[in-house]
């Protein structure tokens, strides 16, 4: 017998190990492609806007080429993404289970996207090929060449999903696949009393199987597109050949190119040291301040935000730098991850951030306006921070500190000024009409190398590659779970979801600030479980309009719901973000666990401040 166990044993061991090498191999292929595609598109992009703005000779066909290649570099992004465990999950209530039910749960997050791409792959080789018609006006491209990319990218992550499924123990993987064919078995039995139920069916797959899906750790947007099928297979006659088809739809839109070009700005800004050059200029201004290293790290993460636009970068640029110091003056880490967490929500509205270029894209509110309203709220936040942080964060040990001689002040502002310049010829380049909201990130990305390799000397190249495949993987990440939340925002909208929301929305008294402050509720609940980019694709294009139709300003009512998501995200036991917060300044969550809530309810302040005076928002709009 025990022979027996010892040979199962080595058969697995060998199977792994095969399973290991076959997936390192076409994980490596996949990573190249999504490095090569990122390098396309800034350099497509530069090319762009130096024939445009210096040769006054605009290439027609950038955007056409620029739109391909990146639907390609998201998809691959997103592969890159599911091997590496990386795309979007809650695993809250998961990491509190037993080991056992662990594994199971674990297998489940695996094996439901499995079952999704599955179900996804030969429809999307459909609308692939009925797009073979359809030729681009510039580059006479096929339809099939772009829109490829999916069926492709579902492909190799049913290979992906797959040899990671195989990875787990047998007795795991019967539990996902008795799970599944239970729960697929069940929805199609009482399909019928599911399409009586009318639109109350929504609540069936939107909220229960939806939250199930989530709760359980399946990545949020493999948890969209499979409630989404679901649904759509249960209650209606409509071809999944359109499921592709809204996936692309909410994935290629050129506005998002934004998105991967900004994240790769960030990477670059932490390589470089230019955010550390800026922390140092911040502390030796305000470092003999008592309080003045939480002034410093607000403004920090108010400047690096407005680079990188992304908050898991802006938290690991400023950390690393201030905690070292600020836990030698004796700070509390719990109150330094509360305040870290709190900052990370207060710069959700600081352009260029991700969610304001994604609201743009989905909503249709003009980013270059997003981009000038989100800057005052996020500085009446930051006040409202910085207040209670001088009260409640103590430093006992600032006898040796000094204050910083103006040599040094200026010192340091001499060091830092290349870094200080990137906000400003950002804004400058989008304003003056230099480059789009899309084409300026890879201005910053030029600056960048050049200032980095020129003057501060600290262009690692051996870090090119890997930051070009993180860039990749975070990018479709994010743009795939935009893809699946549109086709679920499409469904729920052909349901008369969005009509019926309208009404419930227009009933609620107080008329616009009754509205303000339901939205207000809402968007906290949702960015807590959803994260904020999920939560704007899905509810963006319904809640907008109503916030139109009632007299609220799309852009102050955008900047209203990105700081409620904010918190939100940033708010324990469920938003990821306060996470990300405790892993990135070696925290442990508990420390922060109940310091956090005085600087949510700063936030909270100041949001309702932002909600009460719209002219935060849209005072500096022309």
């Amino acid at each position: 017998m025990i022979a027996a166990d010892q040979h199962f044993d080595t058969l697995r061991q060998g199977r792994l190990a095969g399973l290991a090498k076959a997936e390192k191999a076409l994980g490596n292929v996949v990573e190249a492609l999504a490095a090569l595609a990122v390098c396309a598109e800034v350099v497509i992009l530069l090319i762009s806007v130096f024939s445009r703005f210096v040769l006054h000779q605009p290439l027609v066909w950038a955007d056409e080429l620029a739109s391909t290649v990146f639907l390609w570099l998201a998809m691959f992004g997103a592969v890159v993404a599911l091997r590496r465990g990386e795309h979007m999950r809650m695993t809250a209530l998961v990491n509190k289970l037993s080991p056992a039910w662990r594994a199971r749960a674990e297998a489940i997050a695996v094996g439901t996207p499995c079952l999704f791409i599955a179900i996804l792959l030969w429809p999307a080789i459909d609308y692939a090929m009925g797009e073979w018609v359809v030729e681009s006006p510039a580059l006479g491209l096929h339809g099939t060449v772009r829109e490829a990319a999916l069926a492709v990218g579902c492909f190799l992550m049913l290979a992906v999903s797959g040899v990671r499924l195989a990875r787990h123990r047998m007795r795991d993987m019967v539990f996902v696949v008795i799970t599944l064919v239970v729960i697929a078995a069940l929805l199609y039995a009482f399909s019928g009393p599911l399409q009586g139920m009318g639109n109350w069916s929504l609540v069936v797959f939107f909220v229960l199987i939806l939250g199930a899906g989530v709760l359980s750790g399946v990545p949020i947007a493999f948890c969209f597109g499979l409630v989404t099928v679901a649904y759509l297979l249960c209650t209606t006659s409509t071809p999944l050949e359109v499921v592709p088809g809204r996936i692309n739809e909410g994935m290629s839109s050129l506005i998002l190119l934004a998105v991967p070009l900004f994240i790769l700005l960030g990477q670059l800004i932490e390589m470089t040291q230019m955010a550390k050059a800026m922390v140092a200029f911040l502390a030796s201004l305000l470092g003999h301040v008592r309080g003045g290293l939480s002034y410093v790290l607000l403004g920090a993460m108010m400047l690096v935000s407005g680079i990188s636009g992304a908050k898991t970068a802006d938290m690991a640029a400023v950390a690393p730098v201030l905690f070292p110091e600020m836990k030698k003056r004796g700070m509390d880490e719990g109150e330094l991850v509360s305040l870290l967490a709190a900052s990370g929500a207060m710069a959700e509205t600081i352009p260029p951030s991700l969610v304001l270029i994604t609201i743009g894209s989905v909503t249709g509110v003009s980013i270059a306006a997003l981009f000038t309203g989100g800057l005052l709220p996020g500085v009446i936040l930051a006040l409202m921070l910085a207040i209670l942080a001088r009260q409640r964060i103590s430093e006992k040990n600032l006898k040796d500190v000094k204050r910083a001689s103006l040599d040094v002040v200026l010192r340091s502002f001499v060091v830092a000024l290349p870094a200080l310049a990137i906000p400003v010829l950002i804004r400058t380049a989008v304003v003056e009409g230099v480059a789009t909201a899309t084409e300026v990130s890879t201005i910053g990305i030029a600056y960048t190398v050049i200032v980095g390799i020129l003057v501060y000397r600290k262009f690692d190249w051996k870090r090119v590659y890997p930051m070009l495949v993180e860039t990749a993987s975070l990018s479709g990440a994010i743009l795939f779970i935009i893809g699946t939340a549109t086709c679920m925002a499409w469904a729920l909208t052909q349901s008369g979801f969005s009509q019926d929301l309208a009404h419930i929305m227009s009933l609620v008294p107080g008329g616009r600030w009754g509205f303000l402050l339901i939205s207000i509720a809402t968007f906290i609940v949702l960015g807590s479980v959803l994260e904020g980019i999920p939560a704007m694709v899905l509810f963006g294009p319904l809640l907008f309009p109503i916030a139109r139709q009632i007299g609220v300003h799309e852009v102050h009512y955008a900047m209203v719901v990105i700081l409620a998501m904010g918190i939100g995200l940033f708010a324990p036991p469920f938003g990821l973000g306060y996470y990300s917060a405790c892993t990135i300044g070696r925290v442990s969550p508990d420390a922060g666990m109940r310091r956090i809530w005085p600087y949510l309810g700063a936030l909270l302040v100041g949001l309702l401040i932002v909600a009460a005076i719209p002219w935060l928002s849209i005072g500096f709009l022309s």
